[in-house]
């Protein structure tokens, strides 16, 4: 299956970078399994990096990491990267306004138009019931 991992997921499961809510350890044992499953193939969007570079620049502490040594690592343990194109731009218009942030917003597009599973914790990413996503 292929799913598009969130950047919170990608944090967590790449380089063990600590939340309020979570850590590494800390991850269900759902997306712990999904990620691990060597039949999946995984894909992060352009939009993490881009979040994470954006985040990290304001001090937000769940986003101190390089988004350059996260994007090596992501590429090193075969993740695939899904850049944004007009065609996922033009779709965040046809989301209902279940979710605000722009970056959460994209990469439900993005898993919509490419027919990806977007893995996410967000539970507000699945009030997007016609969308492909999987809350784990």
């Amino acid at each position: 299956m292929k799913y598009l991992v969130d950047t919170h997921l990608l944090l967590w499961a790449a380089v063990g970078q600590t939340s309020s809510r979570k850590s590494r350890a800390g991850l269900t044992v759902e997306a712990i399994a999904v990620i691990e499953d060597l039949d999946n193939t995984l894909f992060f969007s352009a939009a993490a990096i881009w979040e994470v570079c954006i985040k990290s620049a304001l001090g937000k502490p769940d986003f101190n990491v390089d988004a350059n040594v996260l994007r090596r690592a992501l590429l090193d343990n075969g993740y695939l990267e899904l850049p944004i194109s007009s065609e996922h731009a033009a779709a965040v218009g046809g989301l209902a306004g279940h979710h605000a942030d722009p970056f959460d917003r994209i990469q439900i597009a993005q898993a919509t138009v490419e027919g990806i599973v977007l893995l996410t914790d967000d539970a507000a990413i699945g009030q997007y019931a016609n969308h492909p996503v999987r809350v784990v």
